[in-house]
């Protein structure tokens, strides 16, 4: 017997009949053996329906400001996932399963106060572990928690992957298992690269560095909360068969384990190659080369809530002068070139420059840091089909390299093709 969490993204959820189907997976864990808490998200669209109504609702009644209260906003959007964990529980309970749907604030899951886009601070599972121990399947709402100010307080996009892993570091579970319309983490996107192969495991950091550079399985936060509790973490899919061979495996079900470097014996070189469309890179010419610089530069920005990803300088011969090139989200280029604009005499700059519709291209692997060359194989793969890199950044397990984005799915196919992910 084992006690697991088990989560259920919105594709899985999506109508009556994928809730059926889930329950179906929950069943066959509960008819295991195994204590079980279910982690559900809102029904597919759903959200994006809520947040269109929040957004909406100000101009209804005619007001000149579009801009809304945060908590209601939470009121608001909260109210899928609780759609959702309410008609599974009443679809378990008509398969005789013991089964009670939880909201965030009844566990409770305590937040900060930043509405919209809290961080979890503190769950206590003990009643939730009561519940399992006495056979009780918990439902639990995703993506919301309770503030500081008593009232409901969601995690941001995609925040029911990390409720589902947060709930299960809280009730010190046996593993987490992620259900999603893939069935595992892939070498690369296969509708790039039909070639893609399904990885069986993946370390934490790996996957941390494939979600935050463009890979859409697992939200970041999620994976960083499961690095840092050592949950064990199954990326599986809802649309298999429930009752299929090797689907209750306890230790090994089909998909993609996401765990502690020290599981993996054979470390690949490269695991896989990550892509994030839409960047921009803005550029700061003739910069006095002094102390404090950068700062002037990236301390607005950040004020500004924007992120700031690849950074590269470039000082004149005679050291005097310097460029500042870095990348922002395509979306992010104006509001950035305003707050450069209005700091132009703190920063000391000529001239802005800025270009979009740029591609990052990631290389990613564990077995890199013991590996040389692996940086000037993708150089030579990428200059031998004619594609030019803007910029380049490195970490230990990480290669990010900045292109044209028309340029994209060719990069995506020749890296992944020359460190031989092709092969089975």
């Amino acid at each position: 017997m084992a006690r697991i969490v088990m989560k259920f993204g919105g594709t899985s959820v999506a109508d009556l009949d994928r809730i059926k189907n889930v329950a179906r997976h929950v069943k066959r864990e509960v008819d295991a053996g195994h204590e079980v808490a279910v982690v559900v998200s809102a029904m597919s669209g759903k959200t994006n329906e809520l947040v269109g109504w929040v957004q909406g609702a100000p101009k209804v009644v005619g007001a000149n400001s579009p801009f809304y209260d945060a908590r209601e906003y939470d009121a608001v959007v909260a109210s899928g996932e609780q759609v959702t964990s309410g008609l599974l529980s009443i679809a378990l309970q008509a398969m005789d399963i013991n089964a009670r749907s939880w909201q965030g604030w009844q566990i409770p899951i305590r937040t900060d106060n930043a509405h919209g886009a809290a961080r979890i601070l503190e769950i206590d599972g003990a009643d939730i572990i009561k519940r399992m121990g006495e056979g009780q399947v918990a439902v639990i709402a995703g993506f919301q928690g309770l503030g500081p100010d008593n009232r409901i307080a969601t995690l941001g996009r995609g925040g029911s992957d990390t409720s589902a892993v947060a709930i299960a570091a809280a009730v010190k579970a046996d593993r987490c298992d992620i259900y999603t319309d893939v069935d595992g983490v892939y070498t690369t996107d296969p509708r790039i690269v039909p070639q893609a192969r399904r990885l069986k495991k993946i370390a934490f950091e790996e996957m941390l560095e494939m979600a935050s550079l463009g890979a859409k399985v697992l939200q970041v936060r999620s994976v960083e909360l499961a690095m840092v509790h050592k949950v064990r973490t199954f990326v599986r899919s809802s649309f298999e068969d429930p009752d299929a061979p090797g689907m209750g495996d306890l230790l090994n079900p089909p998909g993609t384990l996401i765990c502690d470097e020290d599981e993996i014996v054979e470390q690949e070189v490269v695991t896989g190659i990550a892509y994030a469309k839409d960047e921009a890179q803005i550029s700061l010419r003739r910069l006095a080369d002094r102390p404090g610089v950068s700062a002037a530069i990236f301390g607005p920005l950040a004020e500004s809530h924007i992120n700031v990803d690849m950074i590269v300088q470039n000082i004149s011969e005679d050291g005097s002068k310097t460029d500042m090139t870095f990348t922002v989200p395509s979306g992010d280029v104006e509001k950035a070139i305003k707050v450069l604009g209005e700091n132009k005499e703190k920063i000391g700059y000529d001239v802005v420059q800025n270009e979009s519709g740029l591609v990052k291209v990631s290389v990613i692997g564990i077995g890199m840091r013991s590996h040389a060359g692996v940086a000037a194989t993708a150089f030579k793969a990428l200059a031998d089909k004619g594609i030019n890199i803007k910029a380049i950044t490195t970490s230990e397990i990480k290669i990010s390299i900045l292109i044209d984005g028309p340029y994209a799915e060719l990069a995506v196919r020749t890296l992944h093709s020359c460190y031989g992910l092709d092969k089975n």
